[in-house]
């Protein structure tokens, strides 16, 4: 059973008027006790942690291990897989583009390609669907081109689109490697030596990279799965748009800084990311392409912008990405207004479920949409089953 919508206003209501005055962010020692209690409690072997304030990291942590069977501590300069959060760095160098006129938005597909997109072998499965025509850069970076994630969902492990594009978000790592294709070819350069160039110099990240580094040896993270059993860290050497970045919380707490600080985008194309494109309906992130619709979201605005989805926060416009994938959790997490922010990494499965906890300790009650990115707390099990999809909680418009 569901609360009013009433109801629900006015725990969101409430959740501005207590959330809405920042408090000062934990001492250190504090906030290493508490990442450090929620690691014990939620199973995550190594965490890295950095806060950023007014547009600048003001603290950076790293508890736990890299490599649990060596004793290896996790460091702030640790190699980390990045995952997803690699869209949201490649949708900051796109905007770069589309601010020089080297791309743009609204163009489609057919106008931006040297040739016919399933005249390229991996995009042959669309032969017969002229739907990718009307595909555009804007709905690849916002995940509305309605083409499902990865081909392997299905059961024939081809390309298709689920919905019309432009009608619905559904994210998908396969969209943002066509923009990737887009981009190459209009730059013609490659994305490894792109993102080098425009988000990695930029923002110092001397210790990221699209493709694995030799010189990072020994230095890279073991991953660990819900079960704890052990993943060897990818040494990827084909860069993807969609998620093949190594990075540091160094580092990526940089460009996360550098991203509140709109640095490297004009007014109007940082305005345009973080615009929203189009409301978010599906109950929850994962499988997005699913049918059926929900307003559960629609109290606190949760909407898509162009590589960030984006909510209203007690702090005002929020914005967020995470990766994930077997044995990593991450979540970066930005206040506009404030130009505040939060970046976690780790080498878990197990983590997303201490994300929510994390965040609120340091910033008290954000209303964020953590049902819908599968962020169930470790002490709510209860929120794990099929039935918590109508538990009350859910339906208050602000959180636990």
């Amino acid at each position: 059973m569901r609360f009013p919508s009433l109801l629900r206003r006015a725990a969101l209501a409430a959740a501005v008027t207590l959330g809405g005055c920042a408090a000062p962010p934990p001492a250190p020692s504090q906030l290493d006790a508490e990442m450090q209690r929620l690691m014990a409690a939620a199973h995550v072997p190594g965490l890295a942690v950095a806060i950023i304030r007014d547009g600048q990291v003001t603290q950076r942590g790293a508890y736990g291990y890299a490599n649990v069977e060596k004793r290896q501590p996790l460091r702030t300069d640790t190699i980390m897989y990045g995952a997803s959060l690699t869209k949201a760095a490649f949708a900051y160098m796109v905007m770069q583009l589309v601010d020089e006129g080297v791309l743009a938005l609204d163009a489609p597909l057919p106008a931006l390609l040297n040739k016919p997109l399933p005249d390229y072998p991996k995009y042959a499965d669309l032969k017969d669907d002229p739907r990718w025509r009307q595909v555009t850069p804007r709905m690849l970076l916002s995940h509305t081109s309605g083409l499902l994630n990865w081909r392997f969902i299905n059961e024939n492990n081809q390309l298709d689109f689920k919905y019309p594009p432009g009608t619905r978000y559904v994210y998908s790592g396969e969209g943002l490697n066509i923009l990737q294709l887009v981009v190459e070819e209009r730059t013609g350069l490659p994305l490894q030596t792109l993102m080098q160039q425009r988000v990695f110099d930029r923002f110092g990240m001397r210790d990221s990279s699209m493709v694995w580094r030799k010189e990072w040896e020994g230095r890279e993270t073991t991953h660990y799965a819900k079960d704890g059993a052990v993943i060897a860290h990818k040494r990827r050497g084909e860069a993807r748009a969609a998620g093949s970045m190594d990075t540091t919380i160094n580092d990526y707490a940089a460009f996360m800084a550098g991203v509140l600080r709109g640095e490297g985008l004009s007014p109007a194309a940082y305005r345009e990311m973080l615009s929203p494109q189009m409301a978010i309906v599906s109950l929850q992130q994962f499988p997005s392409h699913w049918p059926g619709d929900t307003d559960l979201w629609r109290e606190v605005g949760l909407t898509i912008g162009l590589g960030w989805p984006l909510y209203q926060s007690p702090r005002g416009p929020a914005f967020f990405k995470e990766g994930n994938d077997d044995g990593t959790n991450n979540f970066a997490l930005g206040f506009a207004r404030q130009r505040d922010g939060m970046v976690l990494l780790s080498n878990s499965s197990n983590a997303q479920a201490m994300f929510l906890p994390a965040v609120e300790y340091v910033y008290g009650k954000t209303c964020l949409p953590w049902f819908w990115m599968n962020y169930i707390p470790y002490d709510r099990p209860e929120l794990m089953t099929p039935q918590a999809r109508t538990h009350p909680v859910l339906s208050a418009g602000c959180g636990l």
